[in-house]
């Protein structure tokens, strides 16, 4: 999620890092404000498409039968569920929670923790930094001065392996010196 929910790279971001008790908890920034533009826009066109269905909703559900109004309870839960579940990308926060050995990784949406992963982690040199392309980088290889901005460089990889060689995604990054910051500042707790 590194490249849409970016980490702090230092102590001194205060908000987003908070050592204590020989822990250290590192959280995600939220979304840029653009995003929040969008947001409303699209709630604004689910308001809408909801004015425009639900006479017609309401009176499928009022003289059909139990399909269709179970069909029509069905549409009426899914657009107000919308909202919600576009707003939970707003409200989504990574955690990395570092405290002697044991490296947790927390997902929360609205605050609410909704999947954790906690594992032992011997020391921090077996943090991994790689970099990741995912398909081939054909303007690289066509090398020509016209397709220079077009090479796709991928993005960089934070893992480390667990004791059954599994490798565990830390977090994700488009720049390798903050990658670096971020390990560094994983390893002082």
């Amino acid at each position: 999620m590194g490249l849409m929910y970016v980490f702090p790279v230092g102590e001194d971001e205060t908000d987003f890092v908070d050592k204590k008790d020989g822990s250290i908890t590192l959280k995600t920034y939220g979304l840029p404000y653009i995003f929040w533009i969008y947001a409303i826009c699209i709630v604004a066109v689910i308001f809408f498409m909801f004015l425009a269905i639900k006479a017609p909703v309401l009176k499928l559900i009022e003289l059909g039968d139990e399909t269709d109004a179970t069909l029509g309870y069905t549409l009426l839960t899914f657009i107000g569920l919308m909202p919600v579940f576009i707003f939970s990308f707003f409200f989504y926060e990574k955690r990395i929670i570092k405290k002697g050995k044991t490296l947790t990784l927390q997902h929360r949406v609205f605050g609410i923790p909704f999947f954790t992963e906690k594992f032992e982690v011997e020391s921090t040199d077996e943090l991994t930094i790689e970099a990741f392309i995912d398909s081939p980088n054909v303007a690289k290889i066509n090398a020509n001065e016209s397709n220079v901005g077009f090479q796709n460089k991928g993005y960089f990889v934070l893992y480390f392996k667990s004791k059954t060689g599994q490798k565990i995604l830390v977090d994700r990054h488009s720049r390798k010196a903050d990658l670096e910051k971020l390990k560094k500042l994983i390893s002082v707790a």
